[in-house]
């Protein structure tokens, strides 16, 4: 029977990766879920039948997605391979959920400036940065001050997808509004230092290299949460990025007010960034 301390063990073990705190969650729930779908046998006592059993059930009776289903066979292929030290391959006898072949959704140049005329301030940044600079809802969010050089138009993407790091355009139609925001911005972290607050989440490993990195604005977020929160890793109160429903619920009214008969969410953005580039 799985204990609690087995699932602090895996939660260590996550956080010695170096994960964020979403694929720490996401991770904890798959492996409960593997856990509680076998009637609480410990992981140990199972194997490459049980995973494949779990992942089939997940593909034919629960109907996921094809990448719900990579998210909960990443979580288990960890907990095997670094936490039990077993190593299954590549489980290619697992049946695999289909992804749908259907083309992207994109919009017309016209669409785009009246879905961003709906929009302001960060809302009116993020949603121009998503489409001028090809970004990622996430990749966007996690931006921090540092990433940008305004001088080159350049934005530096850390931890993309596939871990991976690459650079991007600074599109200049948003460099005049932008830099409006930084003042603003700025000055209220100083506000917020002075009160005795002004530090930000940062991976572990980071801030176990430089103790005093989270109140240092080059480490702050561009787009900052409207609200401090308690980071469950270190139990202080830091100001973590802004919310990600907020930005697709005020997308989706933009799209509305727009007029716009599509199906728009913050990766429509990114496609047309594709298609008009092309």
């Amino acid at each position: 029977m799985a204990s609690s301390q087995f699932l602090s063990l895996v939660k260590q073990a996550v956080r010695a990766s170096n994960f964020s705190i979403r694929t720490e969650r996401t991770y904890l729930d798959w492996i409960k879920r593997f856990i509680l779908f076998h009637n609480k046998r410990h992981p140990g006592s199972m194997g490459e039948a049980e995973v494949s059993e779990f992942i089939d059930y997940l593909v034919n009776q629960r109907k996921v997605s094809a990448s719900t289903q990579n998210q909960a066979l990443n979580a288990l292929v960890f907990l095997y391979q670094k936490i039990l030290q077993k190593d299954f391959g590549h489980f290619d006898n697992i049946e695999r959920a289909k992804k749908p072949a259907s083309p992207p959704v994109t919009l017309s140049r016209k669409q785009v400036d009246n879905l961003l005329a709906q929009l302001k301030d960060e809302q009116w940044l993020i949603a121009s940065l998503l489409y001028g600079a090809g970004l990622r809802l996430l990749e966007c969010l996690r931006l921090r001050i540092q990433d940008l050089d305004i001088e080159h138009r350049t934005i530096y993407v850390r931890s993309g997808k596939h871990n991976e790091d690459r650079v991007t355009i600074l599109p200049d139609g948003v460099v005049t509004q932008l830099q409006q925001y930084l003042r603003q911005l700025r000055a209220s972290h100083e506000r917020e230092l002075e009160q005795g607050y002004g530090s930000v989440y940062l991976p572990q490993a980071i801030e176990t290299r430089y103790p005093d990195a989270s109140r240092d604005w080059q480490w702050q977020y561009l787009f900052p949460a409207r609200k401090r929160s308690i980071d469950k890793r270190s139990g202080r109160e830091v100001r973590h990025h802004y919310y990600p429903k907020t930005v697709q619920a005020a997308l989706k009214t933009a799209a509305r007010k727009a007029a716009i008969d599509k199906q728009v969410n913050c990766h429509t953005l990114r496609h047309s960034f594709a298609a008009h580039l092309l």
